[in-house]
Formats: structure tokens, C-alpha cells, sequence
């Protein structure tokens, strides 16, 4: 994923909600949390977007915990089967549950990040074999991914990928096709 200033998704990605807990009173800033008060009052809760976050927290006005999508539930169930997990589904905006890892990197501590690192690794890598599988599937198929039922298991599976997952599908997919195309253009189908 490139994240640079220009690219879409590291908009999207920053313009996820964490959670920031306030160490110190700030004035006249209620409004960040979309309340009526004129101020923010110490050890107050407000859900606010990474790009925002990274100064007041850079600023040591406040702190913040590792959000829902990475805490240890889905952790453990990434551990046992990461397959299973919807990535879709823990983060709205597209589901970019990779750049919202990557950018919740950059601002934890330099175990946090390496620990966050190896969870979006070995995610990635463990997923990557049944995107790849279920892309050349579907391409011998000659289907755009479609077929079977909502609680067919491969179908959830690719309802449950994250946008860097589908593009990854997509690749997979166009790749097989042109492969069997030229496969099959080549006269080597006849040998």
C-alpha cells in the first residue's frame, strides 16, 4: 500500500476513529468530541481521526489503547484461524484493516509497533495462499468471483478481505485467466 500524501488510501486509513483518553484539561477544544462543552475535560474519551490524533497525542495531551480491531479478541482469533476473520468488517471506510494497522504503527511505542507488525504479517501470509487459490478457482471458472451461497464458506471468506486482499484477488484472478488464455491460444491445450 502506498501511503503517501496523494494516495487514497492513506487518507482512508487515517481517517479511522481511535479512542484518545485525555491526560490534561484542553480549552476551548470541547467541540473535537462533538459535544457542548466548551472545553475538554481531564481523563475525558473522545473519538477522534488518527490525523488529528498524532499531535494531541505527539503533544502528550493525551493517550490512547490499541483499537477493537487489533486488541487481543481478534488477535487470538487471528492466531487460531486467520482465514476465519472478516477483515472487512473491523474497520469501515473500505475495509482497510492493513493501512489502519500500519498507521496505529506509527504512533505506538517501538514494541507495540513490532509486536503490531508480526500480527499484520503473519495475517497477511496466512491469508494470501486461499486468496491466490480461490482467485485461480474462480478464473478457471470463468466467473468474476460470484457463486454459492452467503453461508458458503470460500464466499464469506471474500466478502471478509480487505481492500489490499481484493486488489491481491483481482491480480490473482486476471493473471489466471490470461494464463489459461494464452494456454489455450498457444495450441499447448492439444499436446
Amino acid at each position: 500500500m502506498d501511503f503517501d500524501y496523494f494516495s487514497v488510501d492513506a487518507i482512508l486509513a487515517e481517517n479511522q476513529k481511535i479512542q484518545c483518553t485525555f491526560k490534561q484539561e484542553i480549552l476551548g477544544m470541547g467541540h473535537l468530541g462533538g459535544g457542548s462543552e466548551r472545553n475538554i475535560a481531564i481523563q475525558s474519551k473522545v473519538q477522534m481521526p488518527i490525523w488529528m490524533a498524532y499531535t494531541i497525542i505527539y503533544s502528550d495531551w493525551a493517550e490512547f489503547n490499541i483499537p477493537v480491531p487489533f486488541g487481543s479478541r481478534v488477535r487470538n482469533a487471528l492466531k487460531a484461524e486467520p482465514c476465519s476473520v472478516r477483515l472487512s468488517n473491523l474497520v469501515g471506510a473500505g475495509g482497510l484493516w492493513y493501512g489502519f494497522g500500519k498507521t496505529i504503527m506509527d504512533i505506538l511505542s517501538e514494541e507495540q509497533a513490532k509486536e503490531m507488525s508480526e500480527t499484520l504479517t503473519k495475517t497477511f501470509k496466512g491469508r494470501l495462499v486461499e486468496v491466490v487459490d480461490q482467485a485461480q478457482h474462480f478464473a478457471a471458472l470463468g466467473q468474476a468471483g460470484a457463486g454459492g451461497s452467503a453461508g458458503n464458506s470460500p464466499q464469506a471468506f471474500r466478502e471478509g478481505l480487505d481492500t489490499t486482499e481484493r486488489e491481491l484477488f483481482s491480480l490473482a484472478q486476471q493473471s489466471a485467466k490470461r494464463t489459461k488464455n494464452w494456454y489455450e491460444e498457444s495450441g499447448r491445450a492439444n499436446h
